[in-house]
Formats: C-alpha cells, sequence, structure tokens
C-alpha cells in the first residue's frame, strides 16, 4: 500500500447518530478502538469486566473528548449468566446497534475455567463472545448496514479446533488453546457472515487481527513484556484493523482485515488471507453447533 494510500483513522466516516458497543474497552486495543469511535461522535457503550477500570478508561477519553458519548457497562464473558444481563438490559434499552466489536480476550493463560466450566480461553475468546452476539442479533437485524467486527490474532493459524476436547482436559498447552480460540473467533466470523447472507439479513460480519501490538494483554508473558518495546508497533496502530472493517465502504462481509507489513505484524490495514483451517466450512458450521449447543443461544438462521 502507497504512503498516499495508508488508511488511518483520519480516513473514518463521521459516526455521529451511529452507536459502538467495544467489549474488553477498559485498555488495549478497546480502548483505542473506543476513543477512535468518540472521536467521530459515535456513541459508544463500554463493556468491561471491572466497572471500576472501565470508569478509569471513560474518564481519560473524557479528558481528551469533553463531549464523548460513553457509557460504561459491566460485562464478564466468563459467565453467560452475566452476559445474559447484559444483552437484557441492551435491547431493553437500545433500539438499534451499529457496530458490535467483539474484541476482549484473554491470552495464554493458566490452565482455567469459566463459570459455566469452559477451558478459560476459548470460553472468554469465542463462547461468551458468541452468546453476546446471538443474544444482540434481534437489535443488530433492526439496524440497516450494522456490523459485526470479531477481533482474532495472528496466532489463529497455530490453531487446531480439537472437537472431541475442546476444553482441553486430556491436555492443556496455553498457547495451543489460545490459538484454537482465535481459530474459533474466524471460523465464527465467517459462519455468521455466511448464515446471514443467506437469510438476506443485517449485519454483515467482519474478522480482523491487530498484527504485534503493544497490549497489556501480552503482559501475561515476560518475554513479550522484553520483546513489545523493541519490535512492537503501538496500540493506536493495533487498532486500525478493527476500525478499518468497523468504517470502511470497502467492506462487503466475509473479510479478514490485518496489517500490510512484514510478516502481517505491523502496518496499516488492508484485507488479508486466513489460515486453511479457517476456510473450513465444515469446521465452522460444527461449531456453530456446538457453540448453540453450549451455551443455550440460539440464532435462528
Amino acid at each position: 500500500m502507497s504512503e498516499n494510500n495508508r488508511w488511518t483513522t483520519k480516513n473514518m466516516p463521521d459516526l455521529i447518530g451511529r452507536s459502538a458497543l467495544v467489549t474488553g474497552a477498559n485498555s488495549g486495543l478497546g480502548y483505542e478502538t473506543g476513543l477512535a469511535l468518540a472521536r467521530k461522535g459515535a456513541a459508544v457503550v463500554m463493556a468491561c469486566r471491572s466497572e471500576e477500570r472501565g470508569s478509569a478508561a471513560s474518564d481519560r477519553i473524557r479528558e481528551q473528548l469533553p463531549e464523548a458519548q460513553l457509557e460504561v457497562w459491566t460485562l464478564d464473558l466468563a459467565d453467560l449468566q452475566s452476559v445474559r444481563d447484559f444483552a437484557d438490559r441492551f435491547n431493553k434499552k437500545y433500539s438499534h446497534l451499529d457496530l458490535l466489536f467483539n474484541n476482549a480476550g484473554i491470552m495464554a493463560v493458566p490452565r482455567g475455567k469459566t463459570k459455566d466450566g469452559f477451558e478459560s480461553q476459548i470460553g472468554v475468546n469465542h463462547f461468551g463472545h458468541f452468546a453476546l452476539t446471538g443474544l444482540l442479533l434481534g437489535t443488530l437485524r433492526d439496524t440497516p448496514n450494522s456490523r459485526v467486527i470479531t477481533t482474532s490474532s495472528y496466532a489463529h493459524f497455530l490453531g487446531k479446533m480439537d472437537f472431541t476436547d475442546l476444553d482441553s482436559e486430556g491436555f492443556y498447552q496455553k498457547w495451543l488453546a489460545y490459538g484454537q480460540s482465535k481459530l474459533a473467533n474466524v471460523l465464527f466470523g465467517y459462519e455468521l457472515n455466511r448464515r446471514l447472507a443467506q437469510n438476506g439479513a443485517n449485519p454483515i460480519s467482519v474478522v480482523a487481527h491487530p498484527g504485534y501490538a503493544a497490549t497489556n494483554l501480552q503482559h501475561t508473558t515476560w518475554l513479550f513484556s522484553l520483546l513489545n518495546p523493541l519490535v512492537a508497533q503501538s496500540q493506536e496502530m493495533g487498532a486500525l484493523p478493527l476500525l478499518y472493517a468497523a468504517t470502511s465502504d470497502t467492506i462487503k462481509g466475509g473479510e479478514y482485515v490485518g496489517p500490510d507489513g512484514f510478516l502481517a505484524q505491523r502496518g496499516y490495514p488492508k484485507i488479508a488471507r486466513s489460515s486453511r483451517r479457517s476456510l473450513n466450512k465444515e469446521d465452522a458450521a460444527r461449531l456453530w453447533e456446538i457453540s448453540e449447543q453450549r451455551t443455550g443461544v440460539k440464532y435462528g438462521i
């Protein structure tokens, strides 16, 4: 991409009158996404596990943008009841939702389980967002030109869906479990777009990844803490693929957006290629069916 064609937040359209929901908006990519959306006039619901951290992030945005339209709502993606309560509250208050950012996540953590018994990484990164999207789908479908943007990672190339043991009960390796959860994000994003298109319905679904961006998510590993100052791009740059996926008029649905630089780890956003496994429609359909069964959320598409 030439320097003149490098897409930045300056290329975003005005978003006055539009609404956005960003999970994990208190830090990292979610914070930068919320800030950029608010700067363009969108009303942003910052969905955060910690209300205290979410409020602190909201205050930081308002220091830069005193007129920002922000709300901080508590959402714990590791607890399906919290997801249901959040979605019920949202649907009662709002009649439209233009942009849903399935962004929050955990990375390479020690073995753990969500409140509902899922392995924690696939539970938070995939099942929680699958349930949230399904519970908000009616509002999204009632909103013209709405979009669902799901944040994956280049680590999805390491992922392999083990449908016989999605919770890694037999063997747990934190990076393999992370890769599986990020592959699940891509499979879900693609399958959602296919099913919506087949039904002729809003919204469109897009997948994005930030490349190697220096966010607090990587503080869980000492190696990244050492490498980040040397090789990582800023979290502001890392958020660009998400914002491009959400607002560019070149997006039609079903794309995978990432940085245009070396090994897709740095640079400006472009439509990229995801892994071979992420293109497996049978795996995507199987994951969808399992996700509906395990979360109890039926999409009806």
